[in-house]
């Protein structure tokens, strides 16, 4: 990759990294594109030549956000069992580290304002289609390996993203009820029924 081209992205990475700490601490609506400059090192002007507007900047930052996500947990795809590498992405549906914490106060903030604005709202009702395909994925190579009972792949993946998005909020409430394991176990026994697999959940 040519310097030039290398820096360039480099400097993006930073932005975004930059903006999705900066949100999840204060908020969408409080940012400022000068917060967000002075996280990542970089002048104003050239986070405006990268980001225009903060809602470009926004939705970049989510799509960076649930890329990351998205690589941890599909780490040796090719060789690792079915069953471990769905175990990886119901983890990572969680806030199940300081990392996924940070990610589930942006997903709070995508909620929000998707309630009142109809492009965000667009824009998250895609990205759960990207989380639908990631968990469906993972169960379809299941299968096709023989490691997993077939099953209506899609009504699981719905199920799974539901019971990941009422667990998590839950957790994020720091609710004292429901605690990491007990979310992780309740979500990995319908998988189980559902796949033919042991209902103990698979170390990653």
């Amino acid at each position: 990759m040519p310097t030039k081209v290398r820096s360039t992205a480099e400097t993006r990475e930073r932005i975004l990294t930059a903006a999705c700490e900066v949100i999840a601490e204060a908020g969408f609506e409080k940012i400022r594109m000068r917060m967000v400059a002075e996280r990542a090192g970089v002048s104003t002007a050239l986070l405006h030549y990268h980001f225009d507007t903060r809602e470009k900047l926004f939705t970049e930052a989510m799509t960076h956000s649930f890329a990351h996500t998205a690589l941890d947990a599909e780490r040796d795809v090719d060789t690792a069992p079915a069953a471990v590498v769905l175990a990886r992405i119901l983890r990572n549906l969680l806030p199940t580290d300081p990392e996924l914490h940070q990610d589930w106060r942006l997903w709070q903030e995508l909620w929000a304002r998707a309630l009142r604005d109809e492009t965000t709202r667009a824009f998250a009702v895609d990205l759960y289609a990207q989380l639908h395909a990631w968990v469906a994925g993972a169960v379809r190579r299941g299968i096709e390996s023989g490691e997993f009972t077939p099953t209506d792949v899609d009504d699981l993946s719905t199920l799974v993203l539901s019971l990941s998005d009422g667990y998590g909020i839950r957790l994020m409430l720091r609710d004292p009820t429901v605690t990491l394991d007990r979310a992780l176990t309740a979500i990995w026994r319908h998988v189980a029924a559902a796949l033919g697999l042991p209902e103990t959940l698979p170390e990653t």
